[in-house]
């Protein structure tokens, strides 16, 4: 990742702590950006082209702002990145930034997969006991996979905590061919 992608996040990532903005709603307007890049290639390459004039940018980065519902700041940070030529690693330093931000306000994204849809109850439970061998708080997403056959597979970050009935068959089978 190239260094200036870190600088920029750091800088949002910066804005959004010291001004307390919902990192939601940061993460929801990134994410509108992001769509309106991908679906425009010509959003793109006008944002990034040095003979379309500074104030045409502004323009229409304030038109789509104004129908997306853009906050001020995050209507600025593109307007920096478009002055500065950063626009075509929009996605590389958008998803840095929320990195940060949630490194910052000690969340993390869980991603919880089982055999069948947990009930109410044994949702919280697990979100509960992850939090604690966590010590940060989660937002999770919950999906179903039947090669699970029972428990769950929890992924934090890069760590897996895996409490599946496959993934005890595949420790067991490990062991069995350790002793031989």
């Amino acid at each position: 990742m190239a260094s200036f992608v870190s600088i920029y996040a750091r800088a949002l990532a910066d804005v959004v702590i010291d001004r307390k903005l919902d990192a939601n709603g940061v993460a929801g307007d990134l994410q509108s950006v992001s769509a309106a890049l991908k679906d425009s290639n010509e959003l793109r390459r006008v944002w990034d082209s040095p003979s379309v004039l500074a104030p045409q940018k502004l323009n229409l980065l304030d038109a789509i702002a104004a129908q997306t519902g853009l906050s001020r700041e995050i209507r600025n940070f593109v307007a920096v990145l478009i002055s500065n030529r950063r626009i075509h690693v929009f996605d590389d330093i958008a998803k840095e930034s929320m990195a940060q931000i949630n490194d910052r306000l000690g969340i993390a994204d869980a991603e919880i997969v089982s055999s069948r849809d947990l009930a109410a109850e044994e949702r919280r439970k697990l979100e509960t006991e992850v939090a604690k061998v966590t010590g940060k708080t989660l937002r999770v997403s919950y999906s179903i996979d039947p090669k699970v056959l029972g428990g769950a597979m929890v992924k934090v970050g890069s760590t897996i905590y895996d409490g599946s009935i496959r993934g005890q068959l595949h420790r067991i089978k490990e062991q069995l061919t350790t002793i031989s």
